[in-house]
């Protein structure tokens, strides 16, 4: 399935900018980034579980929140792209 994770992370502090970039490489080992702080990740329920919990214990709740977007198996009927940026096919073979 297709999950768009969304976050904002407060930086005032130097901690927050340590959870800004943690969460930004946790959710690079689950997906892609395709804006700034929005990422697609295709995972199964048990990696949306572990990603999310993951997530969880990485931010505060107090000044930073989080948005998980299921758009589930049928995705690609449900994102449209336009202008630069443009992404890679994640579920076809990587060839290098």
């Amino acid at each position: 399935m297709l999950v768009l994770i969304t976050y904002d992370v407060s930086t005032k502090s130097a901690e927050g900018r340590r959870r800004l970039s943690q969460v930004a490489k946790k959710c690079l080992d689950y997906g892609q980034r395709v804006q700034n702080s929005v990422f697609e990740c295709i995972v199964d329920t048990t990696q949306f579980r572990r990603l999310k919990f993951e997530l969880e214990e990485l931010i505060d709740e107090e000044t930073d929140s989080l948005r998980f977007y299921n758009l589930g198996d049928k995705y690609k009927t449900k994102v449209e792209h336009i202008g630069a940026k443009s992404s890679y096919d994640m579920e076809s073979p990587l060839i290098i």
